[in-house]
């Protein structure tokens, strides 16, 4: 095994050695195949013969000195060396991209695109008013959205560079096991027990989480975080587990049975839907705090794009006015 090191030290010394024996074409064929899993497939989707293909990756493999690929008549299958040079070559490409875009937009700096990932509880309710503001600014940027169904600790395709930025929530234990992203948190959030306005419930000023244990809930699926705060809840209080008739990630369609229908729900605390205070009311019922929070999530070591700059600064400013219009609206609810 030293050999096959000592072998890829000296083949690759100096930066003109890797640019001379490595070619940008090369490396694109070399994470095309990887994807495809077969030399077959990576050359009918470049247009190419078979032969080329394989050529370029004998080639990556004489220049580096080490087996890429393990070849089987299903295809090929990426060696530990080609996973170690594939996620290098991921970034290499990012950034040029990143450069071309920022070499675009210097020309004009309210053109360009932003890849954005989000919860369907953020692009359903806070996100809306924010992307209004944000298109009447720069009526030339193309937004590109995601829809996430959960929160997650992987950023799986925020660490490949298929998108910008990600506005989820966090918890310390998110911030805690991801060292590849930076977690920006923009305010806390809090789950609210909601009802529709017409529901008996919407005007008691005082409530007791007993009285609505045997209601019909609305709930999260089983994994969802948001759950366990109200599983707990309902510990605290001597009770078993609640009423659920239905599980869903859907807000609005959480929103829209409570609205009008018996049904219970929660909602996070930043969720600003049209006419809430007209459709659903907030009840006074306490949840158990959990440390969690609205943030924005970017890849550590990542340039990003002028229009990735302006949208995340977009945000800053709009995360102190967002607390003050939920603070009224809480106080108004009460």
């Amino acid at each position: 095994m030293s050999g096959t090191v000592d072998c890829v030290g000296e083949k690759l010394d100096c930066e003109r050695e890797i640019g001379r024996r490595i070619r940008l074409r090369d490396l694109h064929i070399f994470l095309t195949v990887s994807q495809r899993g077969s030399m077959a497939q990576a050359a009918a989707q470049l247009g190419v013969s078979q032969p080329a293909v394989s050529g370029v990756i004998a080639d990556l493999e004489r220049t580096l000195g080490v087996p890429l690929f393990e070849r089987s008549t299903r295809g090929v299958k990426p060696t530990v060396y080609a996973r170690a040079m594939l996620d290098r070559s991921v970034a290499a490409f990012d950034e040029l991209k990143q450069g071309i875009r920022t070499l675009e937009q210097l020309a004009d700096p309210t053109v360009g695109e932003i890849w954005i990932g989000c919860l369907e509880s953020v692009s359903g309710s806070m996100l809306p008013p924010l992307l209004h503001q944000f298109m009447q600014r720069y009526p030339r940027v193309v937004v590109n959205l995601e829809r996430m169904s959960s929160p997650s600790i992987e950023f799986s395709e925020l660490c490949r560079r298929d998108l910008d930025v990600v506005l989820t929530r966090v918890s310390t234990v998110t911030t805690a096991h991801n060292d590849q992203v930076n977690i920006e948190p923009l305010f806390e959030d809090r789950l609210v027990v909601v009802a529709g306005a017409r529901s008996p419930w919407a005007r008691r000023r005082k409530l007791d989480l007993a009285e609505l244990a045997n209601e019909p809930w609305i709930l999260m699926p089983s994994s969802c975080e948001a759950n366990q705060t109200v599983a707990q809840a309902f510990r605290a209080r001597g009770l078993g587990p609640p009423n659920v008739c239905l599980r869903t990630y859907s807000v609005p369609l959480r929103m829209n049975l409570a609205a009008c229908g018996p049904y219970i729900t929660v909602l996070p605390g930043s969720v600003r839907p049209l006419d809430i205070s007209r459709s659903i009311r907030v009840l006074p019922v306490d949840l158990p705090s959990r440390p969690s929070a609205l943030a924005i999530v970017t890849v550590k070591n990542r340039v990003l794009n002028p229009v990735a700059r302006r949208f995340i600064e977009h945000l800053r400013r709009d995360a102190a006015e967002h607390n003050r219009h939920w603070t009224d609206f809480l106080r108004s609810s009460s």
